[in-house]
């Protein structure tokens, strides 16, 4: 097949065509014409480095096929006598893009010349030709015959070369040229004709064209002597030159070819005909009237097309044969109208006609489409500019009117899928004419986007002991990328060292592989890592921390004692603590499951024992005696705070000895519970109970003697021993008590000068000598709610004698919650125990006062000595023991 093929590589020095080629006609599809990669000269560039790709799309680009190599084949086969034009240089320039990946190098033009091959023999359109010679006629008599014509458009392969065969000495053939190239054909009389002798002959007019090898054509001459037309029609001139406007109507002729024959009859009469060299194109938008060679306009005549026309008329007599000569009509084209200009398009890479298809991640300054702008139009109606406005791409001239779209910014496909812009072209009329090319861009996807997870970190939380697969929590990533790019897979990164009991599904979801025991772990770090399926795949990662949360799955139980049962032995004495040992447990368990509280369940009948039940220590709750010493096998239980309560026992046995230094007698000082006092001391309580009852009534109905009769009457008493009440200032004033119906309970607050910086914080009660027996200051309000709501006492009881108050036997305590009012007051309306006779006194404090009275009282438990100016009150006998009262009292 290459041998088939005829080239010729031309390296020309035209800046507009960078490679030429030869190929001739008729070769078959596929056929190889050329290297471009190899016959072009691109610097600094490999040649496997580069692409080549056909921009335009013409009549003639369909013959050509371009490999991305650069290499030229033959795409169909091309007839010369179609394609090309008669005795000109047939070639078509293709415009070639160099690509370096997806950058433009440059653009090559490339020339194809099509080489005529002489498939056509010369042929004569009349293979019979009869004519008639006047036996008259005398030497060099002229008979014209046809010419003959060959197709072939090139310049040897049509060139016509005529003989005689079948020579007869009386006649010769003469050949001349006309304007047009073609021959003349003449038989000429050499002897005169005698038709006596012979009236016909016959001859041939052998045809031989230029080519090689050459080809014959061959045309019969019947000569019969007679009369002969021997004048062909004449033009008055060989060549027409008309202009014509757009403004010309078509019912009108262009112009009118006359030729004249001064032959007669019918060798005279002249017609007129389109020569075979008019093409197909001008005798479409071109009439002729064959009887007066009028040129018209035909309806689909467009000014636009093309500049300028050739017409080749031929003008014929009626002879037989006929003769014949030909006129040259050229018509040249003016268009006063301007047209708009029209925009051409060819992309690199093209979906449809007006849309581009690109990658996000091209480079810039890639080549993305070739703009070609036509406009007809002539001076500054043809010429015409550009512009395109659009941030990511650029227009770049190549040639007149000619441009490339290329790459100006990066180009992001998340942030725009498709770009749409406008290419404007405009002329420089007046008015100027304008074209809009709208062009899209459709960006195509790469994976550059990694996954992007919600939120940086996760944290869950989860109870323990649930069942495998129990969800922990879901997981969330995005990905803008399409296709396998935004497609997610999650998986764990999980070591060899550090393997945790979760999974994650594809969608995100985390679950558990296994039950799961906060006491063995509570927290597990997680890493969770996100790939997308694009090429190459990309990935991320998320921290994620699983809390595992607790479960009342633990029995406490106890570390001390470590043994079940544990014995100890206690020995008391006055001196040792109350606290005798602790209890320790512990819980495996957090928060409120691990929170332990002890208990004594059994054993503690004396009530000899407590025990706390936050800290466990078990510690003595009362004064021991040596009727309590003995052997005491105690119960102990933990439980937890847990939902359900899950808790464990254990026995303490304890072998307590008292010293023989606790073995005292009960007295009057000694303030035991009602539990705790032997039953013969019951009885004395009992009595001592009726007593006091009575004692209560009959004070009662003085007080209410004595307030009938002194109603008015103020009594100040001014006690001897000095008894004194500080004032809001901090100074002494002497505590006056208003005898009056209206002051039913006298409220006293006893003082001693070691805490007057406490008392000086509180509002002190203090009473003024008027008549209307009214307090002044802040009073001091009578409680008269229940004890039983903690109300924080302060109590000084003046029992014994000066001396052993001067001994500091005294004692100041902050009583516990009572659980009922005190019995040792003297007015059962007034709530706060006070009595006739001086020799106890109570006062109720504010919870406040009691604090601040409590924090500024001496470390030591015994008051300091009594104030020199304060004289305290004589003794009185103790009052009963009061078994309903937890108070602890000073003595």
């Amino acid at each position: 097949m290459l041998r088939e093929v005829c080239f010729l590589l031309l390296f020309t020095t035209s800046l507009s065509v960078d490679i030429t080629y030869r190929v001739k006609e008729n070769l078959l599809p596929g056929t190889f014409i050329g290297d471009i990669a190899r016959n072009v000269t691109l610097p600094s560039i490999r040649r496997s480095e580069v692409k080549f790709s056909p921009l335009q799309k013409n009549e003639f680009s369909d013959f050509f096929n371009i490999s991305k190599k650069g290499r030229l084949y033959l795409a169909k086969t091309i007839d010369a006598e179609i394609t090309c034009k008669y005795n000109t240089e047939c070639f078509e320039i293709l415009e070639i893009a160099v690509l370096k990946k997806k950058s433009f190098v440059k653009i090559l033009e490339v020339k194809v010349i099509i080489e005529d091959v002489n498939d056509n023999r010369p042929d004569f359109q009349e293979k019979y030709i009869n004519l008639q010679f006047y036996e008259t006629d005398g030497k060099g008599t002229k008979k014209s015959v046809p010419n003959a014509v060959d197709k072939d458009v090139g310049f040897l392969n049509s060139q016509i070369t005529y003989r005689l065969g079948n020579i007869h000495k009386q006649f010769k053939l003469k050949t001349d040229k006309r304007v047009d190239g073609s021959s003349k054909l003449e038989i000429i009389l050499t002897e005169e004709l005698d038709r006596e002798i012979k009236d016909t002959y016959f001859v041939q007019i052998i045809a031989k064209d230029g080519g090689t090898p050459p080809k014959l054509g061959v045309s019969n001459v019947q000569i019969i002597v007679t009369d002969e037309n021997d004048n062909a029609p004449v033009f008055a001139q060989n060549t027409y030159n008309i202009s014509l406007n757009n403004t010309h109507q078509t019912r009108k002729p262009i112009v009118r070819l006359q030729a004249s024959d001064i032959d007669a009859g019918r060798n005279g009469k002249v017609s007129y005909h389109f020569g075979t060299k008019t093409t197909p194109l001008a005798k479409l938008y071109f009439k002729l009237n064959n009887a007066t060679g009028e040129v018209f306009l035909s309806n689909d005549f467009s000014f636009n097309k093309k500049h300028k026309y050739l017409l080749y008329i031929d003008a014929r007599d009626g002879g037989s044969p006929s003769m014949s000569s030909t006129a040259i009509l050229q018509i040249n084209i003016e268009n006063q109208d301007n047209g708009s200009p029209s925009i051409e398009l060819n992309f690199f890479s093209q979906t449809n006609e007006d849309t581009a298809s690109i990658s996000e991640d091209v480079d810039i300054g890639s080549f993305v489409a070739y703009v070609k702008v036509i406009d007809n139009d002539i001076g500054n109606n043809g010429q015409v500019s550009c512009e395109l406005e659009h941030e990511d791409f650029i227009l770049q001239p190549l040639d007149d009117k000619k441009y490339k779209i290329v790459v100006k910014n990066a180009i992001d496909r998340e942030a725009n899928s498709y770009i749409d812009f406008n290419i404007s072209c405009q002329d420089r009329g007046t008015p100027p004419k304008t074209a809009v090319r709208k062009i899209s861009i459709q960006v195509t996807d790469i994976n550059d986007v990694k996954p992007q997870f919600s939120q940086e970190s996760f944290q869950f939380f989860t109870y323990e002991n649930g069942e495998p697969d129990f969800p922990i929590g879901l997981i969330n990533a995005t990905d803008p990328d399409l296709g396998a790019g935004g497609q997610l897979t999650y998986y764990l990164l999980n070591s060899t060292e550090n393997i945790v009991p979760f999974r994650i599904s594809n969608y995100g979801f985390i679950t558990t592989t296994q039950p799961l025991d906060r006491e063995k772990q509570d927290r597990y770090r997680l890493a969770v890592v996100v790939k997308d399926n694009g090429t190459p795949p990309l990935k991320n990662t998320a921290n994620v921390i699983v809390e595992i949360m607790d479960k009342n799955d633990n029995v406490p139980y106890f570390t001390f004692p470590g043994v079940d049962p544990f014995h100890l032995k206690v020995h008391y004495h006055p001196q040792r603590q109350k606290a005798i040992t602790t209890l320790r447990a512990y819980d495996r368990d957090s928060q409120l499951n691990a929170f332990l509280q002890y208990e004594i369940l059994e054993g503690n009948d004396k009530k000899l024992f407590s025990l706390d039940m936050y800290s466990g220590v078990i510690s003595f709750s009362r004064s021991v005696y040596n009727i309590d010493a003995g052997f005491y096998k105690l119960n102990v239980s933990v439980k937890d705070s847990g939902t359900p309560v899950l808790s464990t026992t254990t026995s303490l046995t304890l072998t307590l000895t008292v010293s023989n230094s606790t073995s005292k007698f009960l007295t009057s000082r000694h303030k035991l519970s009602t539990k705790e006092i032997p039953v013969n001391v019951m009885v004395i309580i009992l009595v001592a109970a009726v007593i006091v009852s009575i004692t209560i009534v009959v004070s009662i109905t003085v007080c209410i003697v004595r307030r009938n009769h002194r109603r008015e009457i103020l009594y100040c008493e001014r006690r001897e021993q000095g008894q004194k009440f500080m004032n809001q200032n901090g100074q002494s004033e002497y505590g006056c008590n208003p005898m009056s119906p209206q002051s039913d309970s006298q409220e006293v607050m006893l003082t001693h000068p070691g805490i007057n910086s406490a008392v000086s914080q509180a509002t002190l009660l203090r009473k003024e000598l008027y008549h209307d027996s009214t307090w002044h200051g802040s009073p001091l309000q009578s409680h008269r709610q229940n004890i039983c709501q903690g109300t924080n006492q302060m109590a000084l009881h003046n029992s014994l004698a000066a001396e052993n108050f001067r001994e500091r036997e005294d004692m100041l305590t902050s009583s516990d919650h009572f659980s009922e009012k005190s019995t040792m007051s003297s007015y059962d309306d007034s709530g706060h125990g006070c009595s006739d006779g001086n020799t106890i006194l109570y006062e109720e404090l504010p919870a406040s006062l009691s604090s601040s009275l409590s924090s500024s009282l001496p470390s030591s438990p015994l008051l300091p000595p009594p104030h020199p100016q304060t004289p305290l009150p004589p003794p009185s006998p103790p009052p009963p023991p009061i078994s309903s009262s937890k108070s602890l009292l000073l003595t």
